[in-house]
């Protein structure tokens, strides 16, 4: 009997170890983390505005570096709850109250995209769009502030995961590998320069910042954003194709409903416009004929914005010789 009962001892101690190691195996680090999702959180931040720092800060924090139960097993990375509007699938977790319902994904980027999506979409959150898009602090004090967690330290947790690991220095352009091998971080280029390099030159109210780019393009700089001019038979695929990027983001950049709605002579931009005017000017004295969307293109102010400064919806008429706030 007690050598029986020994080989049980033994096989369920040989059991424990065998689930323990192949646990530790499969858990992330904090850099592992970090790692594996940087470019996940920097594509988000191209798309919809949202400092990368926070996105992997919250991520990291909700879900514990991606080895939490909601992530492991419903790819949920940001404790996103069901909420009356989800028609997704659901798993059940206990969080302020037992077996709650909570949001679960596809994959690891569906969840990412809902985040912003979230954030994007609910009206609690929009004034913390309107911040300096590496203000993290003020983006981690809003997010708390506007009721994202129950928690009273979620701001000063965020913001201490994103100093002890240098999170910040993606919302700045930097790559954080560079800046642990390397003291001199060098910033990537917002799009493909040519073997001269990316001269500047001012030219009327833009800057050229490529004069001769492969595709044949002119890439000018607007409120501190780039575009190109659409010629006669392109479209935003073309334009996608050459500059290595997608329509889809192409039409989110510039406040498209669709890849169709552009002609010939339209501003493209290839990422994000700003969220108001940087030149000073503060109101624009609109001309018969422009749109809300036609005057955040020349400007280079994303329509979201203009519509909150001016207290409109973007189908809104404009009028000739009617003032329109920049920010």
């Amino acid at each position: 009997m007690t050598k029986h009962l020994n080989t049980l001892v033994l096989t369920l101690t040989l059991l424990c170890a065998t689930a323990s190691t192949a646990w530790s195996q499969t858990t992330l680090s904090r850099a592992d983390y970090i790692q594996k999702y940087k470019s996940l959180a920097l594509q988000e931040m191209d798309i919809y505005g949202i400092p990368a720092s926070i996105k992997l800060a919250q991520a990291i924090h909700e879900s514990d570096n991606g080895n939490s139960r909601l992530a492991r097993e419903g790819n949920n990375h940001f404790g996103i709850k069901c909420k009356s509007d989800w028609k997704g699938a659901t798993i059940a977790h206990t969080d302020d109250a037992p077996d709650e319902c909570f949001r679960k994904y596809a994959s690891v980027e569906d969840s990412y995209r809902d985040h912003s999506e979230f954030l994007d979409k609910s009206s609690r959150y929009q004034n913390l769009f309107q911040l300096d898009p590496t203000d993290y602090k003020g983006w981690a004090k809003g997010l708390q502030q506007d009721g994202y967690a129950t928690n009273p330290q979620y701001a000063e947790r965020l913001i201490k995961i994103i100093e002890e690991n240098q999170l910040f220095l993606l919302d700045e352009g930097k790559d954080l590998i560079a800046q642990t091998q390397d003291t001199t971080t060098k910033e990537e280029p917002v799009v493909p320069a040519p073997k001269s390099g990316r001269d500047i030159i001012d030219v009327d109210n833009y800057s050229i910042v490529i004069q001769s780019h492969n595709g044949g393009h002119t890439v000018y700089r607007n409120n501190g954003s780039e575009f190109v001019i659409l010629a006669e038979g392109e479209t935003l695929e073309t334009i996608a194709s050459e500059f290595r990027t997608s329509s889809k983001r192409l039409v989110k950049y510039n406040d498209l409903h669709n890849a169709s709605e552009v002609k010939a002579g339209d501003m493209v931009y290839l990422k994000p416009k700003g969220r108001r005017s940087a030149n000073g000017k503060l109101i624009h004295v609109a001309k018969e004929g422009e749109s809300l969307h036609s005057i955040s293109q020349l400007y280079g102010i994303r329509i979201k914005q203009l519509c909150n400064f001016n207290r409109r919806t973007r189908d809104s008429q404009v009028t000739d010789g009617q003032q329109i706030r920049l920010m």
